[in-house]
C-alpha cells in the first residue's frame, strides 16, 4: 500500500493545496482501472461483497470530491473502491495526477489494474456485442489500440496488475480477494437458510435445495397441524425414531465440506433451501437448527428466513 508522511490533506480539482484534513475513518482506498473488458466490474463486486463502499465509472475529480467527504469528520466510510477508466472521456486524463495527489497527501490508497490481452478481449466483445468506450463507429481493435496508449502510464504506476485473459469470473474473484483482501475475504459468505412447501412452489433464488418430505409429518397430527416448526412439541414430533438425528449426522458434514468450497471459488452469497410438503412444519424446524448450528460455529454470516410459514393451513 503506498502512503507518504506527510500530514493528510486534500487536493482541489484545480490543483492548490487545501487546509490538512485528518483521516477519522478512511483507511483503504481501492482505485480500480484497466482495459475494457478486462474484469473491472467483476473486481468491484468483490470489494462490494467485503463491505467496501464502492463506485462504478468516477472520473478523477469525482473521486477527489468524495475522498474529501470520507476524510471529513463524522464519516463512517472506511473502505472504499472505485473504478476510473476511459469512458470517463477526457476527464480520465487527471487519474494519474490524483494518484500522485493522494502519495503526497498521505491517504491510504492501492491501485489496481486489469489487463488482457487483445484475443481475450475481442472474444469477450464479441460475445457481449457490446461497443468498445473509444470505437463506438469503428473496430473494437482500434478502440483496443487507443485504449492501451491512454493506459501505459498507469500500467507502471499499479500496486498490483492482473491478466485476466485466461480467467473465468470466479478465478479473478480469487485471485482478487487473496492479493488485496487478504485474511477479510474468506469470512464474509452470507449464509441464508430458508424454509419452503413443495406444493407452493420452488424458490427461484436457492443454490442448494433439500427435500425433507421423508420426516413424520405434523401435519397429520391434529393438535400439531396449527403450530409451526419453531414450536418444541413439532420438533419433537419430527425427531422421534431417530430420523431427524441420523438426518443431521449425513447433512452437516456434507455442508461442512461445501461451504468452504463456495468461499474458495469466490460466492459471497449461498442460498440453502429446505422443503417440506407446506412449508410449516419440518422445513422451517432444520432451517432454524441449521442456522443455529453454523451461526453458533462462527465462521459465517448466518440468517434465516421462512418463505411459508404463514400460510393457513386446513384444519381438516
Amino acid at each position: 500500500m503506498r502512503s507518504s508522511t506527510g500530514e493528510p490533506g486534500v487536493k482541489q480539482a484545480g490543483g492548490s493545496a487545501r487546509g490538512a484534513v485528518t483521516p477519522s475513518c478512511l483507511d483503504d482506498l481501492v482505485v480500480i482501472t484497466g482495459f475494457s473488458g478486462a474484469g473491472k466490474s467483476t473486481a468491484l463486486a468483490v470489494f462490494e461483497d467485503a463491505g467496501y463502499f464502492c463506485v462504478d465509472n468516477l472520473p478523477p475529480g469525482m473521486i477527489r470530491s468524495l475522498v474529501e467527504l470520507f476524510l471529513h469528520e463524522g464519516s463512517k466510510v472506511e473502505r472504499a473502491a472505485v473504478v476510473s477508466d476511459v469512458r470517463g472521456g477526457d476527464l480520465f486524463d487527471g487519474l494519474a495526477e490524483l494518484l500522485g495527489d493522494l502519495e503526497r497527501t498521505g491517504i491510504p490508497h492501492r491501485l489496481l489494474f486489469l489487463a488482457a490481452d487483445e484475443q481475450a478481449l475481442l472474444n469477450r466483445y464479441k460475445e457481449t456485442r457490446r461497443r468498445h468506450p473509444l470505437a463506438a463507429t469503428g473496430s473494437v481493435a482500434a478502440g483496443i489500440a487507443a485504449e492501451r496508449s491512454l493506459l501505459e502510464p498507469l500500467h507502471e504506476l499499479a500496486d498490483l496488475v492482473i491478466d485476466s485473459s485466461a480467467l473465468t469470473a470466479a478465478n479473478l474473484r480469487k485471485r482478487i480477494a487473496d492479493d488485496l483482501l487478504a485474511v477479510e475475504a474468506p469470512g464474509h459468505l452470507a449464509v441464508s437458510f430458508q424454509s419452503f412447501g413443495h406444493k407452493h412452489g420452488p424458490p427461484r433464488d436457492a443454490d442448494l435445495v433439500f427435500d425433507v418430505r421423508f420426516l413424520p409429518n405434523p401435519h397429520w397430527d391434529i393438535e400439531l397441524r396449527p403450530l409451526t416448526g419453531l414450536d418444541h412439541r413439532v420438533v419433537e414430533y419430527v425427531a422421534r425414531g431417530g430420523a431427524l438425528t441420523a438426518f443431521y449426522e449425513r447433512l452437516t458434514p456434507l455442508l461442512d465440506y461445501l461451504l468452504p468450497q463456495y468461499v474458495a471459488e469466490g460466492k459471497a452469497h449461498l442460498v440453502i433451501a429446505i422443503g417440506c410438503t407446506g412449508g410449516r412444519h419440518r422445513s422451517v424446524a432444520i432451517a432454524e437448527h441449521l442456522a443455529a448450528y453454523y451461526r453458533e460455529a462462527g465462521q459465517y454470516l448466518v440468517e434465516v428466513n421462512h418463505r411459508d410459514v404463514d400460510r393457513a393451513t386446513k384444519l381438516t
